[in-house]
């Protein structure tokens, strides 16, 4: 029988995964994936059954770790993925963890985009630690994204965007993500972007406090324009911004960008 571990096409005479793992993993402690679940559960195998065994604590070549992603995402949404450019504009609580999601999931080339550096008080809800302070956003998130996935194509621009810049930034990106703290930005991006680009744009309005989790929805506003959130709760004195609702709204983003890509 023919099946491929860790990508490379083997025979074996096994009748399990688990008699293939018994034979080629090297510790007990090693991750077994068979068909991109993880298991050791003795499994029979088939014809063309794809099975990784990844130490531990080690990070795979590129070649393994994109095999392994390709299965656990299923082949055509992974190749979408890979292929696919996604701008996001803002790192702050929205973007730094739109930008941490889509690194994740596999997306080839985030372009990063903050003018801003960290200080204290970003801490309660954005994805940057203590040793990040006084660091550009994009400086940070970039090594942050790099030690999830080192293989993606990362570019970043440390600039703010405005009237001249918007028409040029984002030619052959697939979605933009607004992710920015201040309504003149927000508006900036939702008034003028599809004066230049007929990509999709992704905004987020209404996000502030905590509770009400289910309130934060996915709206679709025109052709190519949608924007997540509650479109209520804006942050203001008395009702800061917080870590969950900021959280749970750039999930949404994140999570709507992936189906825009899977539906190109």
């Amino acid at each position: 029988m023919k099946i491929f571990f860790n990508t490379k096409p083997i025979e074996t005479n096994s009748k399990t995964s688990k008699e293939v793992f018994m034979t080629l993993s090297q510790n007990d402690s090693d991750v077994w994936i068979v068909n991109g679940f993880a298991t050791k559960e003795a499994l029979e195998l088939k014809e063309g059954d794809e099975l990784f065994c990844i130490p531990k604590a080690s990070l795979p070549s590129s070649e393994v770790l994109d095999s392994m992603m390709r299965a656990r995402h299923t082949p055509k949404l992974h190749d979408k993925l890979k292929k696919s450019k996604v701008a996001i504009c803002g790192l702050g609580g929205l973007g730094s963890y739109i930008a941490v999601m889509l690194a994740r999931s596999g997306v080839g080339e985030l372009l990063l985009i903050d003018f801003d550096s960290i200080d204290a008080s970003n801490l309660n809800r954005q994805s940057y630690r203590v040793s990040d302070l006084g660091r550009l956003k994009t400086e940070a998130m970039s090594e942050q994204i790099k030690e999830i996935n080192p293989f993606l194509n990362i570019v970043v621009q440390n600039l703010k965007i405005t009237k001249e810049n918007l028409p040029t930034l984002f030619k052959g990106y697939n979605v933009v993500c607004e992710a920015f703290d201040n309504v003149e930005s927000k508006s900036l991006m939702m008034q003028n972007f599809h004066k230049f680009y007929s990509s999709p744009l992704v905004c987020a309005s209404g996000l502030a406090g905590y509770g009400d989790s289910n309130a934060i929805m996915t709206h679709k506003i025109a052709k190519n324009l949608y924007v997540c959130g509650d479109l209520k709760k804006q942050a203001q004195i008395g009702r800061g911004l917080m870590a969950p609702r900021v959280n749970i709204c750039a999930a949404h983003q994140a999570n709507l960008v992936l189906e825009l890509l899977a539906q190109e």
